[in-house]
């Protein structure tokens, strides 16, 4: 099993990316307002944003079923209306933080990064060495969508906005909730009714369903090639996090969660081990845990439950049918917590909230900031901002007699989860859709208002009351941060999937928690401690 835990290579991005039109080159070449030319033909309000065409080359990871973002219809009008052509370059997501690490330390950047995912320590540092431009300036000037939600909002330009004072990274979110518990189980029904079993509550029962699984074929093909439990290892929507909670301290990505105010590392727990441990010896060995849980990407993953003969007994994602398709969502139904040997259930709350703030950045590439600037504010309008995240208008939505976008049907056999990809470079985007905007500018999408009413009747009630903040650290806090937790975190997964895999947590735990301390695990919890008191304190003082 070694090589299931072994990393992943770099790979390295081969040749140059061509340059075309206005955009930057890296060169720090005067921007438009030191150019009459470039000037005359910038508009700094209506539409177009340029009265002859200017190119800027963008960079953004695309989900694996997306077309480049270049044929995606919505990016498509935004050309047309704006006449700011986008050279984008996608990244497959599952490569693309390690290339847009590449193309920052090799100093070959864009005008802009788009649905860029950079974490705080990422903001703060290209900020302050200048590798990002700040940004609060050109929303004053050029972005009167965003100005005027961040003046209504200030608890939203608080939240984006750095230590320093300045604004490096435009947000995104989607203010619904609906990421509070992303560990959805989901469990075969029809499978349990063939085989005369209830739908699990204990653990134990769910274990009892998964051997029935394994060993007397319930998809009636005289073939053992049933899966009973197949999930992705340490991956949003898709880990089995949410089942530590039968041991009474559910698990996280982050393996950080908060009780009465205090912050606790859940893989040193006793709780932990003990999951570990059955896990490996109730699951593991017995054959009920897919073996390709721990390295499968999602194709692979959704492809499991798409099979000729339906072979897939449980799984862990936040929407039944994408999974699974929607005729044979019928034979699933999803589980609450399970009771763990006290009878107690609970459920992990998700880490974070609120705005994502590393959405959209401008690096000192650009030629254009107006520009760019401009051109990203058509998409906090909270219309276009809809449309971002899940379609445009006449594909995804159509606009009622109140002017409001209600969703179109599906298109025959799709799943709203895959439709997406193929539509909107997705939740990640830029743009802010607010709880007032739902159900006034557009109407929550089918699966989210499904998703919405599974956590309140699943969910909800067993749910921990607390979780750790979305909090902007200082930047010596940062630094100390990304120095002990990257390697740290992926020691521990590592470790996590060798002991349900391999088993030896008993024999190995001391060991595991002296790495981890020389790792430095007690100065990491001791820094998101005092942000957490911090963020308090602040809260109370206001």
């Amino acid at each position: 099993m070694k090589s299931l835990f072994k990393n992943a290579g770099i790979v390295v991005l081969a040749g140059a990316f061509a340059l075309s039109g206005c955009s930057g080159n890296g060169n720090g070449s005067k921007n438009q307002a030191e150019n009459p030319d470039q000037e005359a033909n910038f508009n700094a309000t209506g539409l177009p944003i340029v009265n002859e065409a200017v190119s800027l080359r963008m960079v953004a990871p695309k989900a694996a079923l997306a077309p480049e973002f270049a044929e995606m219809e919505i990016f498509k009008r935004l050309e047309k209306d704006t006449n700011v052509k986008i050279n984008w370059e996608n990244i497959p997501d599952t490569d693309y933080t390690e290339k847009k690490n590449l193309l920052l330390a090799s100093g070959d950047l864009p005008d802009a990064f788009y649905a860029a995912g950079f974490t705080d320590y990422e903001l703060i540092n290209y900020g302050e060495d200048g590798t990002l431009i700040p940004l609060e300036d050109l929303i004053e000037q050029y972005a009167p969508n965003l100005k005027a939600l961040l003046e209504r909002r200030p608890d939203i330009k608080s939240s984006i906005t750095a230590p320093d004072g300045h604004i490096y990274g435009l947000p995104s979110w989607e203010e619904n909730n609906l990421g509070t518990n992303p560990f959805f189980h989901v469990i075969n029904k029809s499978w349990l009714d063939k085989l005369g079993l209830k739908v699990p509550e204990t653990l134990d029962e769910y274990t009892e369903a998964l051997l029935a699984f394994k060993t007397q074929d319930p998809n009636g093909n005289g073939k053992q090639d049933e899966i009973p439990l197949s999930f992705m290892h340490m991956q949003w929507c898709m880990d089995i996090a949410g089942l530590f909670g039968a041991f009474g301290l559910p698990d996280n990505l982050e393996h950080r969660v908060v009780r009465d105010g205090k912050v606790i590392f859940t893989a040193t727990q006793p709780e932990y081990k003990e999951a570990l441990n059955y896990f490996h010896e109730k699951w593991y060995k017995q054959g009920l845990i897919d073996p390709e849980s721990f390295t499968q990407d999602a194709a692979q993953y959704l492809a499991k439950g798409k099979t000729t003969d339906e072979t897939l007994g449980s799984y862990v994602w936040w929407e039944v049918e994408e999974v699974v398709g929607t005729e044979r969502a019928k034979d699933y139904v999803l589980l609450s917590p399970l009771k763990g040997a006290d009878g107690e259930q609970t459920i992990g709350r998700a880490n974070g909230g609120g705005p994502g703030r590393g959405s959209f950045v401008i690096t000192k590439a650009n030629s254009n900031p107006e520009i760019t600037m401009r051109w990203i504010d058509q998409q906090y309008e909270p219309y276009m901002a809809a449309q971002i995240h899940w379609g445009p208008l006449d594909v995804v939505y159509k606009k009622d007699e109140n002017g409001k976008l209600v969703n179109l049907p599906l298109p025959e056999g799709a799943s709203a989860g895959e439709f997406r990809q193929k539509v909107a470079p997705g939740s990640g985007a830029p743009g802010i859709i607010t709880f007032d905007d739902f159900g006034k500018v557009v109407d929550m999408e089918p699966r989210a208002q499904q998703r919405a009413a599974d956590l309140e009747k699943y969910y909800n009630p067993y749910m921990e009351k607390e979780n750790y903040p979305s909090i902007f650290f200082e930047p010596e806090e940062l630094d100390t941060i990304n120095r002990i937790e990257p390697e740290l975190i992926k020691y521990v997964n590592t470790q996590r999937g060798k002991f349900i895999v391999d088993g030896g947590a008993d024999e190995e735990w001391d060991s595991y928690i002296k790495t981890l301390e020389k790792m430095g695990l007690n100065e990491l919890m001791e820094i998101y401690q005092t942000g957490l008191d911090r963020y308090n304190a602040t809260l109370n003082n206001k």
